[in-house]
């Protein structure tokens, strides 16, 4: 079927029935019937279904939620930058629906609009209707992967190997790591970067190749023992520590700071050595089959049951992490356990708040924290609807200064991978953060997701700002080590 002339730049009427529900059924797709990514056939309608991985299974109401009020276009970043109706969340789920209307098939052009959203999710908080833009849209990346419309042999090269590879075994992952961390603090990085040896690697990885991270060196399981109890003794809680991905190999100081925050407020804290990543790269980049596998190995590592708690600090896995309930919903084996875990899965800014926090008595040594702002990130304020918490464990701290960023809740442009994958629109996102920290006079920006963490680093560092970035629970861990 083609796509209806103005599908684009108006949005889809209702499709009139009498009954609201899913569509019809000469309108679902035959992957209803494709293996997932354990090699489990789930035929439609049995007890291990996953229709809701094609927007013509999903159920219906939530794509009809959308009202095309548009109190969401103001709030879209790529709707500000292009005013164009397709570039909108409106816009989209006009698209959407009309797919699962049996309107259209899903072509190139709708798959290209799926990636150009950055998923922030500003859209929900402005929301009035409660439409579930989240689901929507990694549906829709679903549908579109499966449909094949963006295929090409590089970019099924990058993904197998990255998604299905990388991405998936947390030692190659470490191994990786390792190998980077040799080249970075060899000086072989230098030495090649200082020769131009970097665009060997063509055009657009030459552009990239500066935002590559500094690895640690040490890693979270380093760092961090299986089991850590309170100096004292005195448990009140007993919680798991998730360490991450990229954060393991990145930021496993922030791991630690995390661990030693949780410590100092009476947390006995398990951190198994060997984590599966949560598979919110999967999930936001349409591989759900895969993501279902990683939360289930996530749920093998963890006894959920006899943990008050569920700790991550890391905004855009969070927003991930708590929608395993939904995601497993069909899984018998591990159904019961993801709904718990959902109930338990906590950011730590908001854990700490929950359990009335330790307000420290010193001020961090060696960080310029009386000039401080803080950017919010998307899948923190947005995706978890966190504000307050973060701002409250700042203003505990001795000695530090918040100014109010203007524009805090606005997408810096990481948005996951999409910084990679979308430079352009990336980069005007970023200067636009840039400068509202630049009017705030800040030497320190506070922020809780990794993403958002390197695009400013780098982002200030290519301009030759000097900002030290940190996370709030980093500052806070700080200030009880000054005790």
């Amino acid at each position: 079927m083609s796509l209806p002339s103005d599908a684009l730049t108006n949005p889809v009427p209702a499709r009139p029935t009498a009954n609201p529900g899913n569509p019809p059924a000469e309108f679902l797709p035959p992957f209803n019937t494709l293996p997932d990514a354990d090699g489990h056939v789930h035929g439609h309608g049995d007890g291990g279904s996953h229709g809701h991985d094609s927007l013509r299974t999903l159920d219906y109401a939530v794509i009809q939620q959308c009202m095309h009020c548009g109190f969401c276009l103001p709030t879209c970043p790529t709707y500000d930058a292009t005013k164009k109706e397709r570039n909108s969340p409106r816009g989209r789920i006009a698209l959407m629906r009309a797919i699962a209307d049996g309107q259209m098939d899903a072509t190139k052009t709708f798959a290209e609009e799926m990636y150009f959203c950055l998923g922030c999710l500003a859209c929900t908080t402005a929301c009035p209707a409660g439409v579930d833009y989240a689901q929507l849209f990694e549906t829709a990346r679903a549908t579109a992967e499966h449909a094949g419309v963006l295929q090409s042999p590089s970019r099924d090269w990058t993904r197998r190997l990255l998604l299905k590879g990388l991405f998936t075994r947390p030692r190659l992952l470490r191994a990786l790591g390792r190998m980077l961390r040799i080249y970075q603090a060899s000086g072989a990085q230098w030495l090649v970067r200082k020769l131009g040896l970097t665009k060997l690697l063509g055009s657009r990885l030459a552009k990239l190749e500066p935002q590559t991270p500094q690895v640690r060196a040490q890693f979270s399981h380093q760092l961090i023992q299986p089991v850590e109890k309170p100096a004292d003794d005195q448990v009140k809680y007993r919680v798991g520590l998730l360490t991450g991905c990229v954060q393991d190999l990145v930021f496993s100081d922030i791991n630690r700071d995390t661990a030693d925050a949780l410590l100092a407020n009476g947390c006995e804290v398990h951190t198994p050595p060997v984590q599966a990543c949560c598979g919110s790269l999967h999930g936001h980049n349409g591989e759900p089959g895969t993501a279902r596998m990683l939360a289930r190995r996530l749920l093998d590592t963890f006894d959920v049951f006899k943990l008050d708690a569920i700790i991550t600090n890391a905004a855009g896995c969070g927003s991930h992490l708590k929608t395993y309930n939904r995601l497993l919903a069909d899984d018998k084996q591990y159904a019961e356990r993801a709904a718990e875990w959902s109930r338990k899965c906590k950011d730590i800014n908001e854990f700490l708040v929950e359990i009335h926090f330790r307000a420290p008595t010193a001020a961090p040594a060696g960080i310029p924290v009386d000039q401080l702002t803080y950017h919010e990130a998307c899948h923190l304020c947005h995706g978890q609807k966190i504000t307050a918490q973060p701002r409250k464990i700042l203003k505990s701290i001795p000695g530090l200064k918040l100014t109010e960023l203007s524009e805090s809740t606005w997408c810096c442009g990481s948005a996951g991978i999409y910084n990679i994958v979308q430079p352009e629109m990336s980069q005007q996102l970023l200067e636009r953060k840039l400068k509202h920290i630049d009017k705030t006079g800040a030497r320190t920006v506070a922020t809780a997701n990794p993403g958002c963490h390197l695009q400013i680093a780098n982002g200030a560092a290519a301009r030759g700002k000097a900002l030290h970035i940190a996370h709030p629970v980093s500052l806070l861990a700080a200030a009880y080590r000054a005790e």
